[in-house]
């Protein structure tokens, strides 16, 4: 075993941790770890933009922007938050193209912008062009450059080592504990501010467009630390995965003039919001989709998916600016998208829940917004509350580097504060070493994979796009048995080296709590808003949940919900969004 001591340890190596980390490394030593090659991180999956209020092609304000972020997150996002949010978008879009990110272009060399889901002028009057993009490869290009900064300032990287505990004294956070997949070798690194940019959790899911990374490890870390995870039941399911795969294809495809149709080849949205029609908030796109494949319009032999019609564009459209994904459609489904329409379905894509957070990305404890010392978190492992019951696309990309902006400016004031180093259990590890001999020492039971299939299959069954009480009563029965056999589950590796079966057991595990977390939450919200939709309860209802949930889960995974409430000030005087009926 050895010890690291650093000023700051970021857990995660995407855009947010990145971005953290290009912040605090003038000033502080900083230290990245990562299961992963950053470069291998989930942020350079996302395709179809970042959005800020530039106004390059039409007018448009951070006002309008942020109307329509507290509009789409269904009233439940905090407005103090999603006005800092907006507000900075204009200046992190310029800082990141002076960082190097080559943006597509308008013809007279301005940063070029398309319409997104649920992104309007005035007040809703119209889509407008808010999203800035680089072809389809927008967070692609977006990470490369943010490496490249964090190599110019020398942040040091752990790359391939994966996070299994923090470490904490007194209720102060001093550092992690991590597992070096190479050597199978435990290391304790201490220092004076941990943040985690670890991700979402789609991988709960059978259905995703999630990388297999994303296990939600940071969720289930903060929850064995008596941390409560918030908003857990507001799952957003992205309306178009490709056909029975669920790798994304972008809203940017849409938003080039792609329409969804049914098997008549009808234009369905426009019946359901006959404004912004495909670009309608991804929550509510997902719920009409199935809507028409329940009532029997769905398209294809088992009439089961939806066809994205995109053969209408130019193939220099199509080529130029949505190239992946006319990739992606020739090489998994065999289809031509300039010539036929591509089979889509709703897939699990993020998660607006998290690890809860201030505006300077420190980690709270409580409804009363209590901050725990030494600890941060930003990006989808983190929640603000910005995306409320449901995130706008291309608000991800903004999110991770405005609030990844902010915590790394919080985390080296705080390390300026602190002087010396941070004191450290000698036995920060013990929890670790005793939890992986357990593991190897069985030689008997179920295979993880299996377990995992079987959860994965239950989320999707039961807490999904449409939710009831007796689903998510079904799911909460099971989750338990799933919980009871993972204790018994065995791995054939029993070796140091990359041992990959071990690290699927203890992912296991962090999967099962954060979704009961998720199923608990999603089972005591008796309405509908935003992507948590009860057909047993249809109706969104402000007087009695217009709160955000907290859940609390104690060392034999028995959970307590708690609430907060939802800020609902913005800066200017008594000024706020009064809650309204969502119409597009």
């Amino acid at each position: 075993m050895a010890r690291f001591n650093h000023d700051i340890v970021i857990v995660g190596a995407g855009l947010a941790g990145l971005r953290a980390a290009v912040e605090a490394a003038d000033q502080c030593d900083v230290a990245v770890i990562s299961k992963l090659h950053p470069l291998r991180s989930h942020s350079g999956a996302a395709q179809g933009g970042i959005c800020a209020a530039l106004g390059n092609e039409e007018e448009d304000y951070p006002l309008w922007h942020a109307f329509d972020t507290v509009k789409g997150s269904d009233y439940l996002g905090d407005q103090d938050a999603i006005e800092v949010m907006c507000n900075d978008a204009p200046r992190a879009i310029q800082e990141m193209e002076h960082y190097g990110v080559p943006f597509s272009r308008t013809k007279d060399g301005k940063i070029a912008q398309r319409p997104f889901g649920g992104h309007t002028r005035n007040y809703g009057e119209a889509a407008v062009r808010r999203a800035c993009y680089a072809a389809d490869r927008t967070g692609h290009v977006c990470l490369h450059t943010l490496y490249e900064q964090c190599i110019k300032r020398k942040v040091r990287f752990y790359s391939e080592f994966q996070m299994l505990d923090i470490c904490e004294t007194d209720g102060v956070v001093c550092g992690i504990v991590a597992y070096e997949i190479r050597t199978g070798d435990i290391h304790i690194f201490n220092s004076k501010a941990v943040m985690f940019a670890t991700g979402g959790y789609g991988r709960a899911y059978k259905t995703t467009s999630n990388a297999h990374a994303n296990t939600g490890d940071g969720l289930a870390i903060a929850l064995r630390h008596h941390i409560p995870l918030e908003d857990m039941e507001f799952v957003q399911f992205h309306p178009t995965g490709l056909y029975r795969l669920g790798i994304l294809v972008t809203e940017g495809a849409r938003g080039e003039g792609g329409v969804l149709r049914n098997a008549s080849g009808d234009r369905f949205m426009e019946r359901y919001a006959p404004t912004v029609k495909d670009l309608a908030p991804r929550d509510m796109i997902s719920r009409f989709m199935y809507q028409e494949i329940s009532e029997g319009r769905g398209a294809g032999p088992k009439k089961d998916y939806i066809n994205l019609d995109l053969t209408h564009l130019s193939l220099k459209q199509i080529e130029s600016k949505l190239p992946e994904i006319s990739t992606f459609a020739k090489i998994y489904l065999g289809v031509d998208p300039s010539k036929n329409p591509i089979p889509v379905q709703p897939t699990c894509h993020y998660a607006m829940g998290g690890v809860p957070t201030n505006v300077d990305g420190r980690v709270v404890i409580d409804e009363k917004n209590t901050v725990m010392p030494g600890f941060w978190a930003a990006g989808e492992v983190a929640c603000v509350s910005v995306h409320g019951a449901n995130r706008l696309g291309t608000n991800s990309l903004l999110d991770l580097v405005v609030f990844g902006r902010r915590a790394g400016k919080d985390m080296v004031q705080f390390v300026k504060e602190t002087k010396g180093k941070m004191p450290i259990q000698s036995d920060a590890d013990k929890y670790v070493k005793e939890k992986l001999s357990a593991v190897l020492a069985r030689n008997t039971g179920e295979p993880v994979g299996k377990i995992r299939e079987e959860l994965q299959q239950t989320m999707m069954d039961n807490v999904s796009v449409f939710r009831t009480e007796e689903t998510l009563s079904r799911a909460c029965l099971e989750i338990k048995k799933l919980r009871e056999r993972a204790k018994n589950t065995v791995v054939n590796d029993k070796g140091k080296e990359f041992n990959t079966d071990l690290l699927d057991a203890l992912e296991l595990d962090h999967m099962i709590d954060y979704s009961q977390t998720l199923i608990e939450s999603a089972y005591n919200r008796k309405e509908s808003r935003g992507a948590h939709a009860r057909e047993d309860f249809k109706t969104r209802d402000d007087q009695n949940w217009l709160k955000h949930s907290l859940c609390w889960m104690d060392e034999s995974g028995h959970t307590q919900i708690g609430y907060k409430e939802v800020n609902m000030k913005l800066s200017q005087e008594n000024a706020k969004f009064v809650p309204k009926e969502r119409k597009y």
